[in-house]
């Protein structure tokens, strides 16, 4: 049997382990993350479980796709066409726009300050509250806005520019380099069922998990940095490895917290060498789900790769936290067929994938 494949298997196959051991999430209350994530793994309301119980298989699920020659057009259209379902996710809660910072000084590692711009364009004509850009990075939060044009917006959307660091936390556990239970601290806003969580991501090649969009956007942003100390890099394996410890925190994660909607910008994307020092990759779309595993499971198919050989991703789905089968995506808009190319894989990763 094929190294990789026998890895993969045995991957998950302990995350199916993992999740009906004693575990890593008695520590805090049940979220119940987006408007797609009521299909939990039901293990979690057990403490221990006696047995695993059935998983119940997410829903069908429909990503907007739009392809064109302006960012922030091609992100304000592919919002429109799915605008009822995310008002009504929204409802009364407040909304926390999640973007992408990498590296601050590096714009391509940064979701461009016109993404935003779409976004907020989008929601503020049935949005009158104030809204939260947070972010969470491993630089200086503040720095990162200042450089990349952020603040700006503060006057010309009545938003508010916060450091999630900054704010409170929660204890929480993952698993360590040696699969042992590791603290770390959850920033609570992640957390919080009134938040509606809005993960505005680059679409980017990664160097331990392949890709990086909407769902690792928030997920890695979670554990705090307080910049005495980063809980970030305690998701990390030890090595490059096609089942990095990365992928089984990210699917234990996941189940406290998920956005409510997914907006990624590929309009100038980045390959290679990403998330910080890639190069530019121009496909010219936006997507848009309120399910984030499925925009992306697309987006990783526009990219060039197999969502199912990438473990957090097929975790997932088979966790039913989301919808990751292509076959019950719906994707409309521009033709996907129009939107199909090949990236290029950080090197790091290359004689694994």
């Amino acid at each position: 049997m094929n190294d990789n494949l026998q890895s993969r298997r045995d991957f998950l196959r302990r995350i199916y382990l993992g999740a009906a051991g004693v575990g890593l999430f008695g520590s805090m209350p049940r979220h119940s993350p987006g408007t797609v994530g009521g299909a939990l793994s039901p293990y979690l309301e057990q403490t221990p479980p006696a047995a695993p119980m059935p998983i119940k298989p997410a829903p069908p699920a429909r990503v907007s796709l739009i392809k064109g020659a302006d960012r922030k057009q091609v992100i304000f259209d592919s919002l429109k066409q799915i605008e009822d379902e995310v008002f009504a996710g929204i409802g009364d809660k407040t909304i926390l726009i999640k973007p992408n910072m990498a590296i601050s000084k590096n714009p391509l590692a940064v979701t461009h300050v016109d993404a935003v711009r779409a976004v907020l364009e989008f929601l503020r004509p049935r949005y009158k509250k104030s809204i939260i850009i947070g972010e969470s990075g491993v630089f200086n939060t503040i720095e990162g806005y200042k450089n990349n044009g952020y603040e700006a917006l503060e006057k010309e959307y009545n938003v508010r520019l916060v450091d999630l660091n900054a704010g409170p936390s929660k204890n929480y556990y993952v698993y360590g380099r040696e699969q042992n239970p590791q603290p770390v601290r959850i920033i609570s806003s992640f957390l919080d069922p009134e938040v509606y969580v809005i993960s505005l991501a680059r679409m980017k090649t990664h160097d331990c998990v392949l890709v990086t969009l909407s769902l690792k956007n928030v997920l890695m942003a979670a554990p705090l940095n307080d910049y005495k100390r980063s809980d970030k890099g305690l998701l990390h394996g030890p090595a490059p490895a096609i089942n990095d410890i990365l992928h089984f925190n990210l699917f234990h994660l996941a189940h406290k917290v998920w956005p409510g909607l997914a907006v990624i910008d590929g309009f100038e994307a980045m390959e290679g060498d990403g998330p910080a020092w890639g190069t530019p990759f121009e496909a010219k779309v936006a997507l848009a789900s309120t399910d984030p595993l499925a925009a992306d499971t697309v987006a990783t198919k526009i990219m060039g790769f197999d969502s199912q050989k990438i473990l957090y991703l097929r975790a997932m789905r088979e966790g039913g936290l989301g919808q990751g089968d292509p076959g019950k995506i719906s994707v409309f808009g521009t033709p996907i067929e129009q939107c199909l190319y090949k990236f290029k894989i950080n090197k790091r990763l290359a004689e694994f994938y």
